[in-house]
């Protein structure tokens, strides 16, 4: 994926949004970097940088460089968005509040597009999280 750092935003914004990343959305995060092509220590530094900026102006930059992006590269943001908040087995009435402003509000896609995404995203990272959880 060429928006390496929307991506690494809308990760932090989701990851972040109820005050706490929870280790499993770490390792859905390490997972997404390994199928995505993001070096891990970009990420991380990343991720640092963000916990100073406020929310609201990185919200709005993701929003603007998502609606600057394909159809495909949104549907595919807006999956892994989908993953992240599913991590620890629950989406939280706050994270489907975010995901649901940007892909339905802001993009106007369409949910079963979504959804088909997720599915495919979700079987790409389970061999990253199965290493991930063997090395703990």
């Amino acid at each position: 994926m060429k928006n390496k750092t929307t991506l690494s935003k809308l990760y932090f914004l989701l990851a972040s949004v109820d005050g706490t990343v929870k280790p499993k959305e770490e390792a859905i995060g390490d997972a997404m970097c390994s199928v995505e092509g993001i070096e891990a220590r970009t990420f991380a530094e990343t991720l640092l940088v963000l916990k100073a900026e406020n929310r609201a102006v990185i919200l709005n930059e993701a929003i603007k460089a998502l609606k600057t992006m394909s159809r495909e590269e949104q549907i595919r943001c807006i999956a892994w968005m989908c993953v992240i908040a599913n991590a620890d087995g629950f989406m939280e009435k706050v994270e489907w509040q975010l995901i649901y402003k940007i892909y339905h509000k802001e993009l106007s896609l369409q949910l079963e597009e979504v959804l088909s995404e997720q599915k495919k995203l979700s079987a790409a990272s389970r061999p990253y999280l199965m290493t991930i959880s063997c090395a703990a």
